[in-house]
């Protein structure tokens, strides 16, 4: 019995422990809310900073619903885990941030918690946010308090039990999440270190690229690749050069595809191009010259060198269907031979990663909905691929796929129609916006 009572007496006291550590962790932030805000010599450059910020960062593209006032929130963001709302970023008083201090706002994206003390879901990404310097977060809490304000309010989040819940947020953030700032590489340049900041923090690219587990958390520093939980597109590892990484290009072409969404090696489709469309393109040359100066730079994963084959790989009898409809659908645009057509209009298909890339979520969206390129200034008017959705069944989606992914020098694994069923099905949402 003294035994069984020194057990439970142990278990309690681990217990304690343990809730002791994720309320340090959590909530013992030591941020004063009534705290003034830090005086600035220049009201008007600052304003102009958290402009510059808010757009490179894409805040109003998620804090904007369709048809809503910007910066009002309500947008919907599907996860894994349910569906989130953005938040209200205009100064109104009940809905918004009209009554947060500078302080608030800064605890916000540096520790994650609300103006009320809440732990804030990480669809909000705090997780990056952290590494924004209080001087630029002054400067967007600034911005966005000049904003027309908005008495929109936003709907509760409809997240699975118990993932919404202040006790699960505690543990994951236990598990993933410490606030700090981004100290600069001595062994790095200062336009390295910029485009880390830009990058890591301001851009927050990891929020896509970075490889997930189960409970959606990553090591942020990585850009490994990652499915987008409930959207139905893949965003490639820039760590990979059979995926999107950008080691051998040059950073100037690097800095265009930010600025303008196309190159000639490549370009920004799905949820990439309305990053660039709505945040990139804003860049200053130095700035995309940052960025592209540290991406080129990542730690790349060694990837084994093809086996030569034996014989040429005859075409499978999926594969012969398939060529019967890139005639007829494909060709036109791409040309006879998937060698494109027009330099940057129709890009080519043989040897292009985006084709031969496993994962093949993007490929197939593209077939399926279309595939269209950010309008930027640089590249005003893109040439667009229609949607197949409703002209092709699953039988002949999988046979085309598997003919340009084989076709022309290309390697990569057949589809199947079944294969193509389950992603139709898996990225059907994105059909119903």
């Amino acid at each position: 019995m003294r035994r069984l009572s020194r057990i439970l007496a142990a278990l309690v006291v681990l217990v304690l422990l343990a809730l002791a550590a994720l309320w340090q962790i959590n909530f013992n932030d030591g941020v004063d809310l009534n705290q003034p805000p830090v005086p600035v010599a220049d009201a008007p450059a600052q304003l102009q900073r958290g402009a510059y910020l808010a757009r490179i960062g894409n805040c109003l593209a998620c804090h904007t619903a369709r048809g809503g006032a910007p910066g009002a929130g309500g947008l919907a963001i599907a996860t894994d885990f349910g569906t989130a709302y953005t938040s209200n970023l205009t100064p109104d008083p009940a809905h918004g941030i009209g009554r947060w201090s500078a302080a608030a706002f800064w605890r916000a994206l540096h520790h994650g918690r609300a103006a009320d003390g809440r732990l804030l879901v990480p669809v909000f990404p705090y997780t990056h946010t952290t590494l924004l310097t209080r001087a630029d977060s002054d400067a967007l809490f600034a911005w966005f308090r000049q904003l027309p304000a908005s008495p929109t309010p936003v709907p509760a989040n409809a997240l699975r039990w118990p993932y919404g819940t202040q006790a699960a947020l505690a543990v994951w953030r236990a598990l993933y999440f410490r606030p700090g700032s981004l100290a600069p590489e001595p062994a790095q340049d200062a336009r390295w270190n910029q485009g880390a900041y830009l990058v890591r923090g301001v851009a927050h690219c990891s929020v896509c690229h970075a490889t997930r587990d189960a409970l959606g958390g990553a090591d942020w520093r990585q850009l490994g690749g990652n499915r987008l939980g409930g959207q139905g597109w893949y965003a490639p590892s820039l760590h990979d050069a059979r995926q999107a990484s950008l080691a051998d290009w040059t950073t100037a072409d690097i800095a265009r595809l930010l600025q303008t969404g196309v190159t000639e090696h490549g370009r920004a489709s799905g949820p990439m191009a309305e990053v660039v469309l709505h945040g990139t393109q804003y860049l200053s040359d130095a700035d995309a010259a940052a960025m592209a100066t540290y991406l080129k730079a990542l730690p790349q994963t060694a990837v084994p060198a093809p086996a030569a084959p034996s014989q040429p790989r005859a075409p499978s009898p999926v594969a012969l269907a398939g060529a019967k409809v890139y005639d007829k659908q494909c060709a036109q645009c791409h040309g006879a031979q998937g060698q494109g057509v027009g330099g940057l209009a129709y890009p080519p298909l043989a040897g292009n990663r985006a084709v031969t890339m496993a994962p093949a979520d993007n490929l197939l969206q593209h077939v399926l909905y279309g595939g269209f390129n950010a309008a930027t200034a640089g590249y005003p008017r893109p040439f667009g691929m229609p949607p197949f959705v409703l002209t092709l069944s699953n039988a002949e989606i999988a046979a085309v796929l598997s003919y340009v992914r084989t076709a022309w020098g290309n390697s990569a694994s057949e589809l199947s129609a079944l294969e193509v069923h389950s992603l139709r099905q898996r990225n059907a949402p994105v059909a119903k916006r």
